[in-house]
């Protein structure tokens, strides 16, 4: 499975790319939301994680510019985002994201949403 990995934070990025690539999966990587909107369309991947406050394009207006697509409509997205105050996680559900996870990053949360989200129906209907 290939994973987007979207996040200007470089550790960040590298410790995900890290807990990923050890359960198999390609990673890809991007710094900022163009970046990211350019690798989705040109090799569309199988789970997009995106921080929420990445350059150019922050992640609500990637997942938005997403869902606006029709050949990216059900592409599983994941919220991630250090500033993890109150209603946050709503208004990236409501934003477009299918679910949502705070820094510090749970390995294990990251693992657990890669196999929930690319289990689902995205691959089934395209």
């Amino acid at each position: 499975m290939t994973i987007l990995v979207a996040d200007d934070n470089l550790p960040s990025r590298e410790l995900m790319r890290e807990v990923l690539e050890a359960s198999g999966h390609r990673v890809v990587e991007a710094t900022n939301g163009r970046e990211a909107l350019d690798l989705i369309r040109r090799d569309p991947p199988d789970i997009v994680f995106l921080d929420l406050q990445i350059p150019v394009l922050d992640g609500i207006c990637v997942v938005r510019q997403l869902r606006s697509d029709e050949r990216f409509r059900r592409l599983p997205a994941v919220a991630v985002t250090a500033s993890a105050m109150l209603g946050d996680r709503e208004l990236a559900i409501a934003a477009g994201f299918d679910s949502y996870i705070s820094k510090p990053i749970n390995l294990n949360e990251v693992r657990k949403q890669a196999e929930q989200l690319t289990s689902g129906s995205y691959h089934s209907q395209n």
